[in-house]
C-alpha cells in the first residue's frame, strides 16, 4: 500500500475549516497564485501538459473499452433481468419503463461507493480524516497504486458510458442537460486528475458524491414498487419517504458540507503549501467549483420538492427528479426500452 509516507503532516491532521475560513484562505491563495504567475497563458499550459500529464494510449483505449462494456452490460441486464423483474412484479407501465434505469444505477453506485469507502476506511490511506494529505509527497508521473487505479478505471469508463446513456438510453428529464454537463465535467476531472496524478483527491471526491446516488436510486425503486400487482404496498411507501429524507440530508452533508470543506479547501489552499508550483491549479479548482455549483442547483430541486410536500402541493411521493410535461403526458418508456 502506497500510503505509508502519507500518514500525516508534520503537526498531524489539520482541523476541518469553517465556510468562512474556506472562502478567506482559498480566495487568498488563489489571488496570491494569480499574482505570482508571471508567464501564465497557453505557453505555460502546453509546458505543463508536456511535463506533468502522464496518460498512455493503452490506458485511454482501456477506458473506451470499459465504457462500451458498461453499455453492453446495461443492455443485457435490462433485457434479461430488470424488465422481466418488472413484469413479474406487475409494476405499473410507467414505473416498469423507468425501473431498469434506477436498478442499474443503484447497483453500480452501491458497488462504487462501497469500494471507495473501503479505500478510505479499510486501508492506510488518510485522505478522509486528513484531506491536505492528498498532496503530500506529490511528484509528476508518480505511480498510481493499483487499488486506486482500478477505482479510476471503473468510474471513468462508467461516466463515459453515462454520457451516451443520458442521450440515448435514459428517460429525458428537465434536468437532463445539467446531468449531461455533470457527466462531462466528471469524466474530464477523472481523466485529467489521473493524468496529473491527483488521484488521491479524486477518490475522496468520488466517495463524497456516490452515496447520494445510492440513496436516490434506492428511493426511486421503492417508489416504483409501492404500487404493483394491483395493490398498494405501505412498506415500500414508508421506505421511500424515509429514503427521501435521508437523501436530502446526505446530499447537503456530503456534497455541500464535507465536499467544499474537505476537498475545495485542500485543492484551493493546502495544495499550494505542499506543492507551490502545482500544475493546472486554476483548471482543476474551476472544475471542482463548477461541480459544487451543480450540487447546489440540484439541492434547490430537493428544497423545492420538500416545500411542496410540506405545503400539501404534492400529496404522494413520486419520482424525485422532475419529468418534462410532454414526457409525463405520453408515458413513453425510455429509449433503452
Amino acid at each position: 500500500m502506497a500510503a505509508a509516507g502519507l500518514a500525516a503532516g508534520p503537526t498531524g491532521p489539520e482541523p476541518m475549516p469553517s465556510y468562512a475560513q474556506l472562502v478567506r484562505r482559498g480566495w487568498g491563495s488563489a489571488l496570491a497564485a494569480a499574482r505570482g504567475c508571471t508567464d501564465c497563458g497557453w505557453g505555460l499550459a502546453r509546458r505543463g501538459l508536456a511535463e506533468n500529464a502522464h496518460l498512455a494510449p493503452p490506458e485511454l483505449l482501456l477506458l473506451a473499452l470499459g465504457a462500451l462494456g458498461w453499455t453492453a452490460l446495461r443492455s443485457a441486464a435490462t433485457a434479461r433481468l430488470f424488465r422481466p423483474l418488472a413484469k413479474r412484479c406487475r409494476l405499473q407501465p410507467r414505473d416498469a419503463a423507468k425501473m431498469p434505469e434506477s436498478a442499474w444505477k443503484f447497483l453500480f453506485y452501491l458497488g462504487s461507493w462501497s469500494y471507495s469507502a473501503y479505500l478510505l476506511f479499510g486501508t492506510d490511506y488518510p485522505f478522509f480524516h486528513d484531506p491536505p494529505s492528498v498532496f503530500y509527497d506529490w511528484t509528476p508521473g508518480m505511480e498510481v497504486p493499483g487499488d486506486i487505479a482500478a477505482a479510476y478505471l471503473l468510474q471513468g469508463s462508467f461516466y463515459g458510458h453515462s454520457i451516451y446513456a443520458t442521450l440515448y438510453m435514459d428517460t429525458w428529464r428537465k434536468d437532463s442537460v445539467v446531468m449531461l454537463v455533470h457527466h462531462v465535467v466528471t469524466l474530464v476531472l477523472i481523466v485529467s486528475s489521473y493524468a496529473f496524478r491527483y488521484h488521491n483527491v479524486g477518490i475522496l471526491v468520488l466517495f463524497l458524491h456516490d452515496i447520494s446516488d445510492v440513496q436516490l436510486e434506492f428511493t426511486k425503486l421503492n417508489i416504483y414498487f409501492k404500487s404493483r400487482g394491483g395493490s398498494y404496498h405501505r412498506r415500500h411507501a414508508l421506505v421511500a419517504d424515509l429514503g427521501c429524507l435521508s437523501f436530502g440530508f446526505s446530499w447537503f452533508w456530503f456534497r455541500l458540507y464535507w465536499f467544499p470543506l474537505k476537498v475545495l479547501y485542500a485543492t484551493s489552499h493546502c495544495s499550494l503549501r505542499a506543492v507551490p508550483d502545482i500544475p493546472f491549479y486554476f483548471f482543476f479548482n474551476a472544475l471542482l467549483l463548477l461541480l459544487t455549483l451543480m450540487n447546489l442547483y440540484w439541492f434547490l430541486y430537493i428544497v423545492v420538492f420538500a416545500a411542496k410536500v410540506l405545503t400539501g402541493q404534492v400529496q404522494e411521493l413520486k419520482d424525485l427528479r422532475e419529468y418534462d410535461a410532454a414526457e409525463a403526458q405520453s408515458l413513453k418508456p425510455s429509449k433503452a426500452e
